[in-house]
């Protein structure tokens, strides 16, 4: 399989920061530290679930993958704003 650039790579649940990037890049820096911390697993799993380039599953969502990739955001969200 040839992929037109790294956009296009597969992405699975490991990925953490290439899912807080892609999610960064959706929604922008409107979602600030604390309300992407407030962000409800359910939400943040079917937002996952709609990346393109995700082919992880449902099933194989857990806590601790959405909690790391819910800190990496924050951690994209930072550096993208630092002042």
């Amino acid at each position: 399989m040839a992929f037109q650039d790294l956009e296009d790579l597969p992405i699975g649940w490991s990925d953490h920061e290439d899912i807080a990037m892609k999610l960064y890049e959706r929604f922008g820096p409107e979602f600030n530290e604390g309300r992407i911390y407030r962000i409800r697993f359910t939400d943040l799993l079917e937002w996952i679930l709609e990346i393109p380039q995700f082919e992880g599953k449902k099933e194989e969502a857990n806590e601790g993958h959405l909690e790391q990739i819910q800190a990496k955001w924050v951690y994209e969200w930072r550096d993208s704003n630092a002042s």
